[in-house]
């Protein structure tokens, strides 16, 4: 039976309830994933559970960068630089097609956050501290070489000093999470999305495992484990309290919002870190047929289940983007889609939003539930072995069982077995041949490499089966895909956690919308009833991300 097809999912239920566990983490995010990875590839037994889909959290709403985190050495948080640059290596070579090396282009303008030699000998740090070498290491651009790089920053060229060029790494957030996900379910962790964790089991004072319900058929369940990791990012605190633990530290959340328009409109060449006029700064990322801008920082005290995209976040990144690009004129109309999350920051007395710690913190209580919180995607991976090392501690002490050292630092992720970048772009033209053979172009093997790297074969393989238009047989092949191999569930795990249409490529999902929920309507045997409403909740999240109103709980921006 595969662990990873929601074909299967009664049987996974059952297998949750009957069998007792070494582990269950509770939630299916990012670091979840790599906890689950982590313990699960050093011997442990493990289940994690997810109230609604793999990353449908923070960990699919954020900039989408593996990297190190300039601002933070301004703050002095030379550890977190270290780390967290170092980390960006290793998640590449684990899956180099999903964490693709991607330039950063820092303008320096008269007046602006970063001069030309603290931001010199900044990024000299920077490097050093990331153990950064060869033809990625920083360059210090003048004016004439940084329009050279990017053209649309003319409009700045009496205020232009020069820039800064520097390595960093784009991902796809929520791929990397189900990638992590897929791989754990390699070594065994039994992984599930839509059940809720309602309350913790206890035996003789002390957690042994969780009460839940499936969301699907609202059934309740028990499953047992020796310990409990919750991981559930803004929700880290509602467990917290359900276990009597909510003492001292607790979660701050902080919004952030991102928009995405067409490249046509904002043609940048390559990624850019740029001022804003508060004195913030902000990401421009190309990705393929689109170029998305972020982020706003505001305290969010609002429901994290259903965060609001205002039209003032809006306007706020379209107008710091023409500032300092006033040739591109962007507006409203632009604006394809949009995402909106929360960054679970460990609240710091005092401190604004921007200028509290992306540290993450271990949380024991006296019950034994472990909680994790705080922290950057980048850094996932050791926050993951740090959880199983002290739940390692415990086994030995407690159980008498010697965990395995961390192995993660080795393990390719599912679709990553690579050599390194190089080799992606050799099985990319591998693809791109076949797609042309199909009618397709090659922003389709880009887009397929990047999204799965070597699965794109069995996915290419089935939409031969097909008979429609290729963009269709595509992305039918790609639910297939999903539902089969990936445990999407809904319509909405597929065009938003699986393929990143509803962020990425909104045009496109008209197109195929009426097959794709036709083919899960026969996967999952709905009826019609059920389709209309599956219909209705992906027309509802596309107007969602697309159309904004004004409101005065926007929230002031706060200066970094």
């Amino acid at each position: 039976m595969s662990l990873l097809s929601s074909i299967n999912r009664k049987e996974i239920i059952e297998k949750l309830e009957s069998e007792p566990y070494d582990l269950i983490v509770v939630g299916g995010g990012i670091t979840g994933a790599g906890i689950a990875l982590d313990a699960a590839s050093r011997g442990m037994k493990v289940a994690l559970l997810e109230k609604d889909d793999f990353a449908s959290g923070t960990s699919s709403k954020s900039t989408k960068l593996i990297h190190g985190g300039l601002r933070y050495l301004k703050q002095f948080e030379i550890g977190l630089v270290r780390e967290v640059g170092r980390e960006r290596a290793i998640v590449h070579k684990l899956a180099p097609h999903l964490v693709v090396a991607e330039k950063m282009l820092l303008p320096l303008v008269r007046g602006g956050t970063f001069g030309p030699l603290g931001t010199s000998v900044g990024l000299f740090v920077y490097d050093l501290l990331a153990g950064v070498r060869g033809d990625d290491k920083r360059r210090m651009l003048n004016k004439k070489q940084t329009l050279e790089k990017e053209p649309l920053l003319k409009g700045q060229s009496e205020a232009l000093n020069g820039s800064g060029y520097y390595a960093e790494y784009r991902t796809d957030d929520a791929r990397l999470t189900i990638e992590n996900i897929k791989t754990a379910g390699k070594y065994g962790a039994v992984c599930l999305n839509y059940v809720k964790v309602t309350d913790l089991r206890y035996q003789d004072g002390k957690v042994a495992g969780v009460h839940c319900m499936d969301m699907e058929t609202e059934e309740m369940l028990e499953v047992k484990a020796a310990y409990v990791v919750s991981a559930a990012g803004p929700w880290v605190d509602t467990l917290r309290k359900k276990d009597n633990s909510l003492k001292g530290k607790r979660i701050f959340m902080s919004k952030g919002v991102h928009i995405v328009v067409p490249h046509k409109r904002f043609p940048a060449r390559q990624s850019l870190y740029f001022d804003i006029p508060d004195g913030r700064m902000a990401f421009a990322i190309p990705r393929q047929r689109v170029t998305y801008i972020g982020t706003t920082d505001t305290p969010y005290e609002g429901d994290p289940n259903k965060i609001p995209i205002n039209q003032e976040d809006v306007d706020y990144l379209l107008n710091a983007t023409n500032h300092m690009f006033p040739g591109v004129g962007l507006t409203s109309e632009d604006v394809e889609s949009s995402w909106a999350g929360v960054r679970p920051l460990i609240y710091e007395e005092g401190k604004s939003a921007s200028e509290m710690s992306r540290k993450d913190e271990i949380f024991e209580s006296e019950s034994g539930l472990i909680s994790i919180a705080g922290g950057k995607l980048t850094g996932y991976r050791k926050m993951a072995e740090r959880v199983t090392s002290l739940l390692g501690q415990k086994f030995q002490k407690e159980h008498n069982r010697t965990l395995q050292p961390s192995q993660t630092r080795q393990i390719p992720l599912s679709g990553g077995t690579f050599r390194n970048a190089e080799d992606v772009e050799i099985y990319k033209k591998t693809v791109a041949q076949q797609l042309n053979e199909l009618g397709l172009d090659n922003y389709h093997a880009d887009y397929l490499v990047a999204n799965y790297g070597k699965q794109a074969g069995p996915i290419l393989d089935k939409s031969r089966a097909y008979k429609d238009e290729p963009e269709v047989a595509l992305a039918r092949a790609e639910a297939w895909y999903a539902i089969h191999h990936e445990l999407a569930l809904h319509p909405m795990d597929f065009f938003n956690r699986r393929t990143g249409r509803l962020y990425f490529n909104l045009p496109s999902i008209p197109a195929v919308l009426e097959p794709i929920l036709e083919d899960f309507q026969a996967y999952f045997q709905w009826s019609a009833e059920r389709l209309k409403e599956e219909t209705d909740k992906v027309h509802e999240e596309i107007r969602w991300v697309s159309e904004f109103e004004y409101t005065s709980k926007a929230g002031k921006q706060v200066s970094s």
